[in-house]
């Protein structure tokens, strides 16, 4: 048996039986006095195997008091832990809720007719087109209302001009109309860009030349690539797209695609603006997907650094998103994700458009990774990953895990 005594109000002893310093039972009884204060205590400790008496000086606590049950009482009137006292105050308390509807869900697709793997993208794989129309009827199912398909073009049909992608009996116009055909209210997406259909790599036409940076390497012809990208919003707004989204970082693509879409009829098709697309490390994954790295066996340049925004800036994206609003975008979206997320905050705050941003593959396979090996709760990390976007000021999610999340939110 061990007594401890362990606080004085006015010389009154406050007395804990049975305690042995976060071992055993622990009960306390406070015998009674209004004084405000508590005033320094003397603890002393015994026992059957006497080691002795230790004194110890507490500093005077001064703001604690006893109520009127003889309890401690810190006067405090305010008192946020009220407001998440049990799960139904936490959720009607709630200033920001994910819910299906915000994800986009972008799918890999190719022409074979079975699926392959993408090793550095666990559980994502490259979709025939009955797979993927299989898949995205899944997701419609679980409230998921918006896809977005990227497609792995044979090698054979890449060329610098990237022609193949504005063929109308092309992979992307083809499931477009397959998934207009059987889930007519499905919100569908497309990626407006080169990158796909380029022998360079690149998500722009590249000059045959030394024109580029440090004069090694050839350049991506800006206003070139711009006739080939709304050339491409064209043919997939005939196939039904009811979003293009273009994601090459040429200045002024926005406002001529947007002339573009107009002049063919197809005003209320919209246009998402990769607005803050960053020259990011965290897109590997998606590269090894697409086979759409640039290529170190031409004149390409290494990397997309000319025309993909340094990680350094965020003032930059707020010239980048006021020339896109200018130019008719309907929607602003950052990317990468969860390393940018002041970036989804700065254009939350300058701007009444719609705010997007997406959850890179990078991000994805870390937390794959983590997961696979048992170092993170996959669910708990995930779920907590989409509210931060939502809370950062993202309005729609594009996500690997956009079926899985919305399963789990379904549970």
């Amino acid at each position: 048996m061990m007594e401890c005594f362990v606080g004085a109000f006015n010389g009154v002893q406050v007395q804990r039986k049975n305690a042995s310093f976060g071992v055993g039972a622990i009960s306390k009884r406070w015998f009674g006095t209004t004084s405000s204060s508590i005033s320094p205590v003397k603890m002393t400790v015994s026992s059957d195997s006497a080691v002795g008496e230790r004194k110890f000086a507490k500093e005077q606590v001064s703001t604690l008091r006893v109520n009127e049950n003889g309890g401690i009482w810190v006067p405090q009137r305010a008192r946020p832990r009220r407001n998440r006292k049990s799960s139904g105050l936490r959720d009607m308390c709630a200033e920001n809720i994910v819910t299906p509807a915000n994800f986009i869900y972008p799918l890999f697709v190719h022409t074979k007719d079975y699926n392959e793997e993408i090793p550095s993208m666990p559980d994502c794989l490259r979709h025939s087109v009955e797979s993927a129309m299989k898949e995205i009827g899944e997701a419609r199912s679980l409230g998921v209302k918006s896809v977005i398909v990227f497609p792995k073009i044979p090698d054979e049909l890449k060329t610098n001009s990237a022609d193949e992608c504005y063929n109308p009996n092309g992979l992307v116009p083809r499931i477009i109309e397959e998934i207009k055909h059987k889930y007519p209210d499905m919100n569908v997406w497309t990626d407006v860009a080169l990158d796909p259909y380029s022998d360079q790599g690149h998500d722009g036409m590249v000059s045959q030349d030394s024109s580029g940076e440090d004069g090694k390497y050839g350049r991506v012809m800006n206003d070139e690539t711009i006739e080939q990208l709304c050339r491409q919003a064209v043919c997939q707004a005939r196939a039904g797209a009811d979003v293009v989204a273009p994601s090459d970082m040429m200045d002024g693509r926005v406002g001529a695609i947007r002339d573009a879409l107009d002049s063919h009829g197809f005003t209320n098709v919209s246009i998402v603006s990769y607005t803050a697309k960053y020259a990011s490390a965290y897109y590997g994954p998606f590269r090894d997907a697409l086979d759409s790295a640039p290529r170190e066996t031409s004149l390409a340049p290494r990397n997309k650094k000319t025309y993909q925004m340094n990680p350094a800036n965020s003032r930059e994206a707020l010239t980048e998103a006021a020339l896109d609003i200018a130019e008719g975008a309907d929607m602003l979206m950052v990317k990468p994700g969860l390393p940018y997320l002041d970036i989804v905050r700065l254009l939350r705050e300058n701007t009444h458009l719609p705010v997007s941003v997406y959850h890179v593959s990078g991000e994805y396979a870390m937390m794959k990774a983590a997961a696979q090996k048992g170092w993170l709760d996959e669910k708990e990390t995930v779920l907590e990953t989409m509210l931060c976007f939502k809370r950062a000021g993202a309005d729609a999610i594009l996500t690997y895990y956009a079926k899985q999340a919305a399963q789990w939110m379904n549970e």
